[in-house]
C-alpha cells in the first residue's frame, strides 16, 4: 500500500513545491509593483502642477507678469545622514511671483506675501481671482511653494516641516523679492493666508514682527494639539511620519505647541492683524481660532477679528465665488489697503468684482 502511495505523494510534493515557488515569485512581483507605484502619486502630482502652471497665464496673464523663481530657505531641520555630502546646505524651493503689467519701475509698490494652505498642498489657480484682485490694486505678490508642497516629487514632499522652517521659507520668499526687485517697497509688505497659510502668516508676524506692516489670517490652523485630538489617525500620520515630527502630540506636546499660533501669541508686537473664522468650518474647527483669539486677548494684543455664523462654503467661505464671499473679501482688501496704500485701492465691491471676473 505504501509503495502505491509513494508516486502519489511525490506528485503532491512536486505540485506543492511548484505552488510555493510561484507564490514566492508572485510576492516578489507584487513588491516590485508596490515599489514602482510608491512614486506614482508624486509623478501624477508633478504632471498636475505643470498643467496648472500653464493655466496661470490664461487666468491672469492679461494683467500680470507671471514667473516662478528657485530660491533657498534654511537647511532641513532633520537630516537622515548628517555626514552625507550636501547635508546642512540651504534647502531649495520654488516660489511664484506676480507683477502688474502696467507698473512704472521708477515707483515703489507694496508687496503681498501669500502662502498657500493644506498639508502637502500647493499654490494653484484656485487663487486666481484673489491674485487678480491684488494685482488690479497695484500689489506685487509672492507665493512660496515652501518645503513639503505637492507637485515636485517625493523628496520635496518629505521635507515637510509644518509650522516650523516652512515659515522661514515664506519669509525668505519675501526677502528674495525685496532683494531683486527695486520697485518693491520694503516698508509696505503685508502677509495674508488661509487655513495652513493663515498659520504661516501668523507665525511670520510673531517671528519677524518688524518686517510685515499688516497681516490677514483666514480660518487659520491655530492649535495643533487640539487639532490632533479631533482629527482621525490618518491625518495624525502626516505629522507622526518619520520624515516629519515623528511623534504624536501625546508623546511630544512641546513640539506641537511650538508650531501652534495660539501658544505663541506672546511674541506678537503691534502688527495690524485681521482674523476671520466661520462657525461651520468643516476643516479648521472654530474652537482652534477661538483659542487663538482668547490667547491674543489674554496677552493684551491689539487686533481685529470676526467670527462669521454659518456662512455657506464652510472652510472656503470667503475664497469661493459667491456674492457673500466677495463682500467679505472686499473687507479684507480694505483692511490691508489701509496700511499698505496700493495705487488703486477698490472704491466699491463692484470695482473688485470687475477686477477679478472682468464683468
Amino acid at each position: 500500500m505504501k509503495k502505491k502511495l509513494l508516486p502519489f505523494m511525490l506528485v503532491i510534493l512536486f505540485v506543492f513545491n511548484g505552488f510555493a515557488q510561484n507564490l514566492q515569485d508572485f510576492q516578489k512581483d507584487l513588491e516590485k509593483l508596490q515599489q514602482y507605484n510608491s512614486g506614482l502619486d508624486h509623478r501624477l502630482d508633478q504632471l498636475s502642477k505643470q498643467m496648472d502652471d500653464l493655466m496661470w497665464f490664461q487666468k491672469v496673464g492679461d494683467i500680470a507678469f507671471v514667473d516662478k523663481l528657485y530660491i533657498c530657505g534654511p537647511a532641513k531641520w532633520k537630516e537622515k545622514n548628517p555626514d552625507a555630502m550636501g547635508a546642512g546646505n540651504p534647502l531649495k524651493f520654488w516660489t511664484y511671483v506676480f507683477i502688474p503689467l502696467n507698473i512704472d519701475v521708477n515707483k515703489k509698490y507694496p508687496l503681498i506675501v501669500l502662502p498657500h494652505g493644506g498639508v502637502h498642498a500647493d499654490f494653484t489657480t484656485y487663487y486666481a481671482h484673489i491674485i487678480r484682485e491684488l494685482i488690479s490694486q497695484g500689489y506685487v505678490v509672492v507665493a512660496a511653494e515652501y518645503r513639503g508642497s505637492t507637485g515636485y516629487g517625493k523628496s520635496y514632499f518629505e521635507n515637510i516641516d509644518y509650522g516650523g522652517l516652512e515659515v522661514e521659507d515664506v519669509y525668505e520668499s519675501r526677502n528674495s523679492i525685496l532683494e531683486n526687485y527695486s520697485f518693491v517697497d520694503k516698508n509696505r509688505v503685508g502677509i495674508m493666508g488661509w487655513s495652513h497659510g493663515g498659520l504661516i502668516a501668523l507665525m511670520n508676524i510673531f517671528d519677524h514682527p518688524n518686517d510685515f506692516q499688516c497681516a490677514f489670517a483666514g480660518v487659520p490652523v491655530s492649535d495643533l494639539i487640539a487639532r490632533m485630538g479631533y482629527y482621525n489617525q490618518s491625518y495624525r500620520d502626516l505629522f507622526e511620519a518619520d520624515y516629519h515630527i515623528g511623534q504624536s502630540a501625546n508623546q511630544n506636546v512641546a513640539e506641537y505647541r511650538r508650531r501652534s499660533p495660539a501658544w505663541n501669541t506672546h511674541k506678537m508686537k503691534d502688527t495690524p492683524l485681521l482674523i476671520h473664522t466661520n462657525t461651520n468650518d468643516d476643516d479648521v474647527n472654530v474652537l482652534e481660532v477661538e483659542h487663538l483669539i482668547k490667547s491674543l486677548k489674554a496677552d493684551g494684543k491689539k487686533f481685529e477679528h470676526e467670527i462669521f455664523q454659518n456662512i455657506p462654503g464652510g472652510h472656503s467661505f470667503d475664497r469661493i465665488d459667491t456674492k457673500t464671499a466677495q463682500e467679505i473679501r472686499f473687507k479684507i482688501h480694505r483692511f490691508m489697503a489701509k496700511t499698505l496704500k496700493p495705487e488703486r485701492p477698490f472704491k466699491s465691491q463692484e470695482d473688485m468684482r470687475k477686477a477679478a471676473y472682468r464683468y
